[in-house]
């Protein structure tokens, strides 16, 4: 993180830092083994009406997420004997929390695999506490948005005329059993529809939850893997899909959505 300037009084070990004015937005789980900028993240977190966790070592990761419920895990790659992606894949398959992973600059490759291994978004180090706190809002807005219980809380399969999604091991399988291939952006592209059945998502939100804002002025790739999806969840009827058109408007699934 860009280093501040600003004094920070806090004790990462206190449990009582959050504002007694403002009630916790979130309990995140912080792991990073450089001390200084655990304590930093942490006093910016606080601060910002979060309660925080802060853990050096990543196999707390484990035994932190069966004590409490975690509305967010930032997670850094480069953690000593286990790193942060095996940590991830680890998570990944027991649970649905949203995870932030803390990449070094340019490290493309941790930033690809930490997506693929079900990763929520990525910040590169250095950087500023606005764009961090842009990311930990919009994961958890996206977790919450109404209408949507939290993931973790819920059945890991999604189910859907015969189609079942297991969220745990992002698998896809058909009506035949058949595991069907989705890239990192058709999982969180048919994630998204199959949590908000008969609903409206529009370009932009469906731009934020494939995690394509980077490609600012494209965002008529999302036409072109929605496209993709619907090909691969074609139903048996000629001409029947879906994901529906609202034109003007963006997108709606319209099968019936079950969980199990």
């Amino acid at each position: 993180m860009a280093q501040s300037t600003t004094k920070h009084n806090c004790d990462e070990d206190d449990p009582g830092h959050d504002p007694p004015s403002l009630p916790p937005d979130g309990h995140i789980l912080l792991c990073d083994d450089d001390p200084e900028l655990r304590r930093l993240l942490a006093s910016l977190l606080r601060d910002n009406g979060y309660r925080v966790t802060p853990i050096g070592d990543g196999r707390e990761v484990t035994r932190q997420l069966k004590q409490a419920t975690v509305d967010l895990l930032i997670l850094d790659v480069m953690l000593p004997g286990k790193s942060g992606l095996d940590i991830c894949r680890e998570v990944r398959s027991t649970s649905t929390v949203p995870i932030l992973m803390l990449t070094a600059k340019g490290s493309e490759t941790d930033r690809v695999v930490g997506l693929e291994l079900g990763a929520d978004d990525y910040v590169a180090k250095p950087f500023g506490p606005n764009e961090l706190l842009a990311r930990v809002k919009a994961i958890i807005r996206r977790a919450r948005m109404p209408g949507e219980p939290h993931r973790a809380s819920l059945g890991r399969n999604l189910i859907f005329n015969g189609w079942r999604l297991d969220t745990l091991r992002h698998e896809l399988r058909n009506p035949d059993e058949v595991i069907i291939d989705l890239s990192a952006g058709e999982y969180d592209l048919l994630l998204a529809f199959l949590e908000a059945p008969h609903r409206v998502l529009n370009r932009d939100y469906l731009i934020e939850v494939t995690r394509k804002k980077t490609a600012a002025g494209f965002d008529r790739s999302i036409d072109v893997q929605v496209s993709r999806l619907r090909r691969k969840i074609a139903t048996i009827e000629v001409g029947e899909s879906l994901i529906k058109t609202v034109r003007g408007a963006g997108y709606m699934f319209v099968g019936e959505v079950t969980r199990g």
